[in-house]
């Protein structure tokens, strides 16, 4: 069975460059050393996040081959570099909380990654029909919005991971000084009732014996989520409308915006 593996992994890399080729191969060696470590340690949860991490480095190679689409070096790059960055550098090592903006970083590069791969795809279609000719700020607009959609669905599964599925806390908490609630209106108006500066929070909670525990929150008080949403929703905009800005003027001189071919995909030339 693994000899099977390693010649489809063999074969699938053959149409690729040897610098993406390196990457690939030395980010696999770094994510199993880390699986291993992982393992060894008992945190099973962490040794599954790798054993994805593999599967999704996989992925690029297996769209190449399967589809027949070809994929630039660089996006290749950088697309094993942002799986590698996410998922082993943020969640294993906790980039997330101890880089600042690593998060925002990472989402608002998913928001410009996405935008390329929806013109592109929108672009292979507007090129395999010959009966429409789409207009450029419509594959743009198309773009943007492939982009934000996956945007919203990462946060529906960021959503679902924290209070469904896995129990995690990839919407990660802040502190917030003011809030503006109805529900706190002692009169049931419909008025908010805006409470600014909150010097500190408790939270009682009890604990896996039924002890009564008391926490208390000294910055204000604790947003489980909304906010890192907002935000990440916010830098995939930021994302995916610089992309789709300079996708434009792109299709009007493809020369002067070549760059951006780095970032486009497109059908596999078939020998003649």
């Amino acid at each position: 069975m693994f000899k099977i593996i390693k010649e489809k992994i063999l074969d699938i890399t053959k149409s690729s460059r040897r610098s993406s080729i390196i990457v690939y191969s030395i980010l696999r060696l770094l994510v199993i050393t880390c699986m291993v470590l992982e393992f060894t340690r008992g945190d099973l949860n962490n040794a599954i996040l790798c054993l994805i991490s593999l599967i999704l480095f996989f992925i690029p190679l297996f769209i190449k081959r399967k589809f027949k689409i070809e994929l630039p070096n660089i996006l290749e790059i950088i697309i094993l570099l942002f799986i590698y960055a996410a998922e082993i550098l943020g969640e294993i090592n906790n980039f997330y909380g101890t880089i600042p903006y690593w998060d925002t970083i990472l989402h608002t590069i998913n928001g410009f990654l996405a935008a390329g791969v929806g013109l592109s795809l929108i672009d292979l279609l507007n090129k395999n029909i010959t009966s429409i000719k789409l207009s450029p700020i419509f594959m743009c607009i198309v773009s943007f919005c492939f982009s934000m959609t996956i945007g919203i669905f990462w946060e529906f599964y960021e959503y679902l991971s924290d209070n469904s599925l896995l129990h995690t806390d990839m919407q990660k908490d802040r502190y917030i000084t003011k809030i503006n609630s109805i529900l706190l209106n002692q009169n049931h108006e419909n008025i908010p009732l805006k409470i600014d500066k909150i010097a500190y929070t408790e939270i009682y909670y009890l604990d896996n014996n039924n002890n009564l525990v008391k926490t208390t929150i000294d910055n204000g008080y604790l947003d489980i989520g909304l906010n890192d949403t907002i935000k990440d929703l916010f830098v995939n905009f930021l994302g995916a409308l610089s992309f789709n800005i300079i996708g434009y003027f792109y299709f009007s001189n493809k020369e002067k915006f070549k760059f951006l071919r780095h970032f486009i995909l497109k059908r596999q030339e078939l020998p003649s």
